[in-house]
């Protein structure tokens, strides 16, 4: 369940649920991918001036579980970001 998002220049922040079983590295590469083919669909025209590379995102990440803090400090700190273009 997605809870926020945004994110600044050269990354993004996504707060999100999800179940203890779930595989978080096969997660974020869906996300990653669908995301990347949706914004590639989207903004094709202008992205084809700027960009050249295949793939629209590294193969990095970070995640970080919060167990000790609450949902609403972890929103207002990601509602703090910039929001992406």
């Amino acid at each position: 369940k997605l809870i926020e998002f945004n994110g600044e220049a050269n990354h993004v922040h996504l707060l999100f649920q999800y179940y203890p079983q779930m595989e978080l590295p096969k997660f974020i590469n869906s996300i990653k991918s669908v995301s990347s083919r949706k914004i590639r669909q989207e903004y094709s025209e202008h992205l084809n001036k700027i960009y050249w590379k295949k793939v629209l995102w590294n193969e990095s990440y970070f995640i970080a579980s919060c167990g000790g803090v609450t949902i609403s400090v972890l929103k207002k700190y990601i509602e703090g970001q910039d929001k992406p273009q």
